[in-house]
């Protein structure tokens, strides 16, 4: 970077109609509201009952205090929903760490700080506020880096245009090189573009997008479902490579870092599922942000003034990350430090872990267990991610310890509700007439024998309802008890 910031300083502020333009709500979540702890235990592996779910929250005090004190004072005076900053806040946070950082889980496998996630409400539930607060430093950023950049590609075109033996005298290089932009943010762009960005910008990226819904539609634009298999592979920081024939030469990207963030509508989820995308683990990649209240929040006109400044207080968080300085190699690529889990730390992992597994195993869902298995990559990742972000706030400690994984463990299980009640939303919409009439015939406590009943006077046979209710298990309902059903 040619204009480097320093760890303890600012980027520029936030103007001041960006903050004042934004509505004076108050909505789910608001002060006042009892934030629920997921439980951490094996127990959690299927989504919880109605009445708890109704009442799910993510889990904003696993963050950093200071973080806290900042989501707070948004939603008190600007409205925003905890849920949503919380889930835009740490995407931003994670594509600052970019490739500076890994957490070794056990040898050979390494975590980065990649997260794939969805905003999801109804609309008027207030998603693109928070998003727009949380990125803002990183466009802020990019702002600067491209008048830096035009500055540079000006320099550069005028000296090309001079013989070699003239440059010098002129004032250039005799030799230039071309510049090349120094960016963290994207937005609608191309797979070659995204190729390109990638390749330009090693540290690592965030795709921002208002409506995620632009960005899979989008995917056969160009190569009939293939970019889909490309995005699963960045997730899983594989290297990337194109050889399109419009492209001068081929780009490799060995260790590709990119982020993707964006609002979606509840009735659009069944879109991000067509084609095979809820069959070949695509959905189950993302982060469902999912705040249980989905009303249309009302405007408030006694607003009050943040008792500080909190568009200063995040850019000086998102300013230490930035200002890590990585290593790189001979080639340039960025060496990245490990940040190392204590043997605590470790045992509590594995042990959730196991739980989880033990209980993936007995219930025999195919869907619970595909969202578990990418859950315990995310738990891996929110564990670097928040002993990261301790650090920025003030915390010193060299390692992830066992109240880091607590924390991370807890976050997870937020996801793993919201990830369970996305797809309880998709396979509603996928099932057949006879199934929807026995669906809503169900109470919400039944037994086997009292469902096998409702769903024979509907027309279904024994048979047929035993499937559907395995098919369905965890995401249109809870097996709470030996025999015991509750519906979702």
């Amino acid at each position: 970077m040619k204009k480097a910031i320093l760890p303890g300083t600012t980027i520029s502020r936030l103007p001041d109609e960006a903050v004042d333009r934004q509505p004076d709500q108050l909505t789910n979540q608001s002060v006042g509201q009892a934030e629920t702890e997921v439980p951490t235990g094996s127990d959690s592996v299927i989504a919880q009952h109605s009445s708890t779910q109704n009442i799910n929250a993510l889990p904003v005090d696993v963050l950093p205090p200071r973080l806290q004190e900042i989501i707070n004072e948004a939603n008190i005076c600007l409205g925003f929903p905890k849920d949503y900053l919380a889930g835009a806040m740490l995407t931003a946070m994670a594509a600052v760490i970019g490739n500076t950082h890994t957490a070794e889980i056990m040898p050979g496998w390494k975590e980065y700080a990649i997260l794939f996630t969805a905003l999801v409400g109804s609309p008027g539930t207030n998603k693109s506020h928070p998003l727009s607060f949380a990125m803002q430093p990183l466009i802020d950023f990019d702002a600067e880096q491209a008048a830096i950049f035009n500055e540079a590609m000006k320099r550069y075109e005028a000296a090309m245009e001079l013989p070699p033996k003239d440059r010098a005298a002129k004032g250039y290089d005799t030799n230039p090189i071309e510049p090349k932009r120094v960016r963290f943010t994207m937005q609608d762009v191309t797979p070659e573009a995204v190729h390109r960005i990638l390749s330009e910008n090693r540290r690592g990226l965030v795709l921002v997008s208002d409506e995620l819904a632009g960005w899979f539609k989008n995917f056969n634009r160009y190569n009939n479902g293939s970019e889909s298999e490309f995005w699963m592979s960045v997730f899983n920081h594989k290297a990337a490579m194109s050889d399109r024939k419009s492209s001068q030469s081929g780009v490799f990207i060995r260790n590709p870092f990119l982020c993707v963030i964006g609002t979606i509508q509840p009735k659009v989820l069944t879109e991000l599922a067509a084609g095979n995308r809820n069959a070949n683990g695509f959905m189950e990649r993302i982060l469902y942000v999912f705040p249980s209240v989905q009303s249309k929040v009302r405007w408030n006109r006694e607003r009050k003034s943040p008792s500080f400044d909190i568009s200063v207080a995040w850019r000086e968080i998102l300013s230490r990350l930035i200002g890590i300085v990585p290593a790189v190699d001979s080639c340039g690529e960025i060496i990245p430090e490990d940040v190392p889990f204590s043997p605590e730390a470790l045992d509590r992992l594995f042990s959730w872990q196991n739980e989880v597994t033990d209980r993936c195993n007995a219930e025999g869902s195919d869907t619970l267990t595909s969202i578990a298995s990418k859950l315990e990559i995310y738990a891996v990742r929110f564990s670097l991610l928040l002993a990261l972000a301790d650090r920025a706030c003030g915390d010193e400690k060299k390692q992830i310890d066992a109240d880091t994984v607590e924390r991370a463990i807890r976050l997870t299980e937020y996801f793993r509700v919201t990830a369970a009640k996305v797809q309880g939303i998709v396979s509603e919409d996928a099932l057949t007439e006879l199934q929807l009439a026995v669906l809503s015939e169900l109470p919400g406590t039944f037994t086997t024998a009292e469902g096998v009943a409702i769903a024979a006077k509907c027309g279904m046979s024994e048979r047929s309802f035993k499937r559907f209710l395995k098919d369905r298990k965890g995401v249109l309902f809870v097996h709470s008890a030996h025999g015991n059903y509750t519906k979702l």
